[in-house]
């Protein structure tokens, strides 16, 4: 096959992330614009991050609030999964712009980028070989070191802080700090970013030492006041809810908000403030103090009217957190205001259109918060919750086949994705197609074995096969593993009923109905019932079944 490209050194050095993805873009883009702009217009974002050389070609069409603000008004880090839908977008467009029957060589792939190695994943699993053939080496030329200085250095880290990038900013960030001078402004500022990407990669043991690293070099309040608010991050928000230590976040956020109180200036001391109270009001909450948090959140809210026009990311997450609060309480009418206002400041910004088509979803209003998720799907790079949450949506409505074939798009998009498999396995044993449901099991329990969702699934399949010895285990480990998982009760009753064990079918199916009403276990109910002569019984669980329906 020829080669679309010459032959591809995916080494870090001297390019950065997306060394790989640059080089297929600046090969495929300009040929693309003069075929259809509008392919290379709905993937912007994705070619933009990834090639920033092509900027200059590739116009904006979805510019976030951010893009715009200066370096202290970009609060946002990215989350590491926004990489993967990066990865996805440039394989969409790889897919529709390359020319069939080509081959791209790739060396030097165990040096990568993480974002590469990333998308040489998904370009390999998404492109179609007959489209476009991918070799990959992982040896390759030897390079020189990075003599970058500090200020260069910097100029790398920024870009992949803005984007996201956080391995790379880990690297670049912590060879920036050997090469500024210590405790200087520049050196705080490689110190932050570092730390802030090594919490948000799950690194929280380096993060932390990191932190406190910075206390002990620097007197500044103001970096203080930073580093506290980072460490009580750190522990609000550990991976493992058990090791979360709320206590100690709460008293670095008492530290970082003593100390913001006595800043000089007065814009400086109302952002640093109302950022502060912004992360307490997180611990609160997790502390199941949601009135407390409430009260932290909106006295942000009043200090950031003293911000003027400035800072208006801060007040954009401000007004989604109060919204995030009041819809918690009940106090919908308020929370969707509050969603509308922040989604105002930043049209561009898909998260809160999904947690805004979740209240409305929640509240019923479907045709509403379908149009939000389709919002979250074209204001950035491939979302694979928006699609998850839509098949939420479409089996509400009754829509079977919309929600499958959204869930097999979760799935394409992100291959790990442990929620949707089991609901395609359940949708799927519904259906009565149990060899593409038992896949489905199997891959799920290889992302995470013993789930007890899972579980329940591969016991009702078991069920259908006949092979009842399997699928009583199956489901006395999901009901022990979740002892309140109504589906693990429900179809163990079927279980029971088809095994002639009628008092314990009615048993499991009682349990189910305590725990989560539904109108086909009433149903099955009714049957076991009518079976054990008790009709009066089956008569009002019938009644009851036909209400629910």
């Amino acid at each position: 096959m020829p080669l679309l490209v010459p032959p591809i050194d995916a080494h870090r050095l001297p390019h950065g992330p997306y060394t790989v993805g640059a080089a297929l873009l600046h090969h495929l883009v300009p040929a693309a614009m003069e075929r259809s702009k509008r392919l290379v217009a709905a993937h912007d974002i994705e070619i933009r991050a990834a090639a920033p050389g092509l900027r200059d070609r590739v116009p904006a069409r979805r510019a976030p609030l951010e893009a715009g603000l200066a370096d202290d008004e970009r609060i946002l880090v990215p989350a590491p999964r926004r990489t993967l839908r990066i990865a996805n977008g440039v394989a969409e467009f790889v897919r529709a712009a390359a020319p069939p029957g080509g081959a791209v060589v790739v060396f030097n792939a165990a040096h990568a980028d993480p974002t590469d190695a990333e998308l040489l994943n998904v370009l390999m699993r998404r492109v179609p070989a007959e489209v476009l053939r991918f070799t990959v080496y992982e040896d390759g030329p030897g390079h020189q070191a990075d003599e970058r200085d500090a200020a260069q250095l910097w100029q790398a880290v920024d870009r992949c802080v803005r984007e996201g990038f956080l391995h790379a900013v880990v690297e670049l960030g912590e060879r920036g700090m050997d090469r500024a001078p210590t405790g200087g402004m520049l050196w705080w500022r490689f110190a932050q970013r570092t730390a802030t990407a090594l919490g948000g990669l799950g690194r929280t043991e380096h993060a932390r030492a990191l932190w406190e690293r910075v206390r002990r070099v620097s007197q500044d309040p103001a970096v203080h006041a930073a580093g506290a608010y980072g460490l009580a991050m750190l522990d609000a928000r550990h991976p493992d809810p058990r090791q979360r230590d709320l206590g100690r976040a709460r008293a670095w956020l008492n530290q970082a908000i003593a100390i913001s109180t006595l800043l000089p200036d007065p814009v400086e001391r109302a952002f640093k403030l109302g950022f502060d109270r912004n992360g307490l009001a997180l611990v609160e909450l997790r502390l199941s103090n949601a009135g407390r948090a409430l009260e932290l959140v909106e006295s942000a809210i009043l200090l950031a009217k003293e911000l003027g026009e400035r800072h208006p990311v801060h007040r954009m997450v401000l007004l989604a957190n109060r919204a995030q609060l009041l819809a918690g309480m009940g106090r919908t009418d308020e929370a969707l205001r509050d969603y509308d206002a922040a989604i105002a400041l930043d049209p561009a910004f898909p998260d809160y259109y999904v947690d805004r088509g979740n209240l409305r979803f929640r509240l019923g209003r479907h045709a509403e918060a379908l149009a939000d998720y389709e919002t979250a799907i074209d204001v950035g790079p491939p979302l694979p919750e928006a699609y998850y949450n839509r098949a939420e949506l479409r089996l509400a409505g009754g829509d079977q086949e919309g929600a499958l074939a959204d869930l097999s798009h979760v799935i394409v998009l992100d291959p790990a994705y442990l929620d949707a498999y089991i609901n395609r396995a359940g949708l799927l044993a519904a259906a009565e197609r149990d060899d593409e449901a038992r896949a489905d099991v199997a891959m799920g329990l290889m992302l995470a074995p013993g789930n007890p969702h899972l579980l329940a699934v591969f016991g009702q399949l078991e069920t259908a096969a006949g092979r009842h010895a399997d699928a009583e285990e199956a489901f006395e480990l999901a009901i022990a593993a979740a002892p309140e998982l109504a589906a693990a009760w429900a179809n163990r009753g079927v279980l029971r009923y088809e095994t002639g064990d009628l008092e314990g079918a009615v048993a499991d199916l009682s349990r189910a109905l305590e725990l989560e009403p539904q109108a086909d276990v009433h149903a099955n109910r009714a049957v076991a019932l009518r079976a054990m002569g008790r009709t009066a019984e089956a008569a009002w669980d019938e009644k009851r079944a036909a209400d629910l329906a």
